[in-house]
């Protein structure tokens, strides 16, 4: 029964997603927007979660869901698990508008601020997973480091800042709700916050 909750948010992405996919002006009208946001439609930083680039896109974030949303389902409950979600996708467009406040221009769409922040909180849970025989704590290290890379080429409408803000959050609220963590887990949770130290690092210097 728990896992219908991840059910309902992976129809959600694809329902909205595909609607996006179809109708260029609701995708224009719900998309992360630094301009439409700073002149009040802050719906956006909420609404550009539930949509996509492209098929490839939507699938990849709804994949990762599926497998580590059972995880932090498992550990934290339903309930926990939506929290997890809601606070990752929050922190994930705070810290895009951060970054991006003066950028007018700038658009982004996707759940990889919320999906990320699953992804933080199973690997604090289950750091010995594999994912194709990689060990799950060095396959997020490597996504976010690559997310940096993603900045800055800024080639794509996909929201790679997000994917950082959903890191911080998916791990504050879950060490929040499991202090256990931080004394069980002191290596996992020190190697996960290198690629964050690393682009606050790359930001101040202007690299970003």
């Amino acid at each position: 029964m728990s896992i219908t909750y991840l059910i309902v948010l992976i129809a959600a992405n694809a329902l909205v997603s595909f609607k996006g996919f179809e109708d260029a002006a609701f995708f224009r009208k719900y998309e992360f927007h630094v301009g439409s946001i700073r002149a009040g439609e802050q719906y956006r930083m909420f609404s550009s979660a539930f949509l996509h680039v492209d098929f490839m896109h939507l699938a990849l974030n709804m994949l990762a869901l599926y497998l580590f949303g059972p995880v932090v389902i498992g550990y934290s409950g339903p309930f926990g698990f939506l929290l997890v979600y809601f606070v990752s996708l929050l922190f994930g467009s705070l810290l895009t508008m951060v970054f991006h406040k003066d950028d007018y221009s700038y658009r982004a769409v996707g759940a990889s601020g919320a999906t990320t922040g699953v992804l933080y909180a199973s690997i604090l849970f289950e750091p010995d997973m594999r994912i194709n025989f990689i060990p799950a704590y060095l396959f997020g290290l490597i996504y976010l480091l690559f997310s940096i890379y993603g900045m800055k080429t800024k080639k794509d409408n996909i929201g790679h800042t997000a994917h950082f803000g959903g890191a911080i959050g998916g791990m504050l609220i879950t060490l929040a709700a499991h202090p256990g963590l931080i004394s069980d887990r002191p290596g996992i949770v020190l190697f996960l916050t290198v690629p964050i130290v690393i682009l606050f690092i790359m930001a101040k210097l202007g690299k970003i």
